[in-house]
């Protein structure tokens, strides 16, 4: 994990140095503290898929550049076989594996989330971005608070919201929990 979170902050200080930007002219344009933007360069900092995606859309270069270092080749379909999209592992409790990175310009970006169960008082990371997400359970519960309020979603159901609004989710049971997730 930790390696792979060095290598997107160091494609992140690439970026912008290409652009000739300060950091705190890619928080302020991308809507993030300008804190937490200093401290994914570090590279010793979890950084959000919603914060390189905020990224890779206000700069347009493709979250796949920012998260594994390639681009997208194909426009007019892309397989990804069971188990084999590419992953990260942000930090032990979280996975994601891209189900599309190799499609061009797409629209929406679907992953397979991995979440290990956490301590109870351990307290659960907030997101927010632009745009809309949904989520499917594919194995396990979990609970997932929006803006306060606390949803239980069991194997099976699925989740659609604004994702503009401070979302975070922790596994239950003491089980291992994927979803899939798609990012709007």
């Amino acid at each position: 994990m930790d390696e792979q979170i060095k290598q997107i902050a160091e494609r992140l200080r690439g970026l912008r140095d290409v652009l000739e930007l300060t950091a705190e002219d890619i928080a302020r344009e991308c809507d993030i503290y300008p804190y937490d933007y200093r401290l994914a360069e570090t590279g010793d900092f979890d950084i959000s898929v919603s914060m390189l995606q905020k990224i890779a859309r206000r700069y347009g270069v493709s979250l796949d550049a920012l998260m594994f270092g390639e681009e997208p080749k194909m426009s007019s379909y892309f397989l990804t076989r069971a188990g084999k999209g590419v992953s990260i592992e942000r930090t032990k409790a979280y996975k994601y594996q891209a189900l599309a990175s190799g499609f061009m310009n797409r629209s929406v970006d679907p992953f397979i989330v991995t979440v290990e169960p956490k301590p109870d008082d351990e307290p659960i990371h907030y997101n927010s971005h632009a745009g809309q997400e949904f989520s499917l359970v594919l194995e396990g519960r979990m609970m997932v608070n929006i803006d306060g309020k606390e949803l239980i979603l069991n194997e099976g159901d699925s989740l659609y919201f604004n994702s503009k609004l401070p979302h975070g989710m922790k596994a239950l049971d003491g089980k291992t929990v994927r979803f899939l997730a798609i990012i709007m």
